[in-house]
């Protein structure tokens, strides 16, 4: 197999490179206007880079640390994630993540109405939601009976990677379906792909110019070798436990089976045993009523028995 030109740009390095830097802050104000369908004089000119760390107190824990937040000039707040693998409580943790980056605005004035808006955009390399949510979806916070929009502080859009229909150039019909296939299929985008997206979308073009591995010094490269090998690492961790514990279930259902069974053996002996008693009294000419209780079944299951 041959080795790609470029590098994949869902892991966290590269997604930091590209739109994380002020180096290429103009990537990431076209990447937002795009995704947001933000244009003329609703469009971001300028954007702040802001701290990462959600949770000053759990800084050491990844879980705390977001890929990009940044301002634009009007204080709208922008959390950008990259979510590789299925985690229980993304959703959650979107929420928090947006709910703190609304309360640091907040200072000792106490003047709530200067909060501003918060952007909470998640690219993800699985799936989220339901397969009848289409591959981009915007949420945000409606009236359960009038859909009114009342309560606009928060928006949050989620892109899921595996849902995107389109595997080739030739059928991108827009901006924001170039950039899934950026996300999507980097890797694997030829020189004339390329050459075609670059004439349609230059800024995606500039982004793939970050990803190219020979631009990349040994330092940098290295660690995103470690980065991949380290993945590779938990997926199979994960995959290790996943089938250690479809053994045990498998054992477990076993073990369960049998004691059932055995159970079950124990009472159907039993009844067969009251069974053959019953039908010995009867032909020793004991009263039905006699047999019943001395052997614990019903008059009809007895009666079943004289036929």
């Amino acid at each position: 197999m041959a080795l790609s030109k470029f590098l994949d740009p869902k892991l966290d390095l590269t997604f930091k490179r590209i739109f994380g830097t002020e180096k290429n802050k103009n990537i990431l104000i076209h990447f937002l206007n795009d995704i947001l369908g933000f244009t003329e004089v609703n469009a971001i000119q300028e954007v702040e880079f802001l701290s990462t760390i959600m949770d000053p107190e759990i800084a050491s824990d990844k879980q705390s640390i977001v890929d990009v937040l940044c301002k634009d000039s009007s204080g709208t707040r922008y959390v950008i994630e990259m979510q590789l693998a299925r985690d229980k409580g993304f959703e959650k943790r979107a929420q928090l993540y947006a709910a703190k980056a609304y309360s640091r605005q907040a200072d000792k004035s106490g003047k709530y109405i200067d909060l501003k808006k918060v952007f909470f955009i998640a690219i993800s390399n699985c799936n989220l939601f339901p397969e009848e949510i289409d591959y981009i979806s915007a949420h945000n916070i409606r009236d359960i009976k009038t859909n009114g929009h009342y309560l606009k502080d928060f928006q949050f859009v989620f892109i899921e990677l595996p849902k995107f229909p389109k595997s080739k150039e030739e059928q991108l019909e827009n901006i924001v379906e170039r950039w899934c296939f950026f996300f999507k299929y980097a890797e694997d985008t030829t020189d004339e792909d390329l050459r075609k997206i670059a004439e349609k979308a230059p800024i995606i073009k500039q982004a793939y110019d970050e990803l190219d591995r020979f631009g990349w010094d040994e330092k940098d490269l290295l660690a995103y070798e470690e980065r991949i090998m380290d993945l590779r690492k938990e997926e199979a961790i994960l995959e290790y436990k996943f089938d250690l514990a479809t053994e045990q279930g498998i054992l477990i259902g076993q073990e369960k089976g049998i004691k059932i069974g055995q159970e079950k053996g124990k009472i159907e002996g039993k009844i067969e045993g009251k069974i053959e008693v019953a039908k010995n009294l009867l032909k020793a000419g004991v009263s039905v009523d006699l047999i019943a209780g001395s052997t614990g079944l019903s008059l009809d299951e007895i009666a079943k028995l004289q036929d």
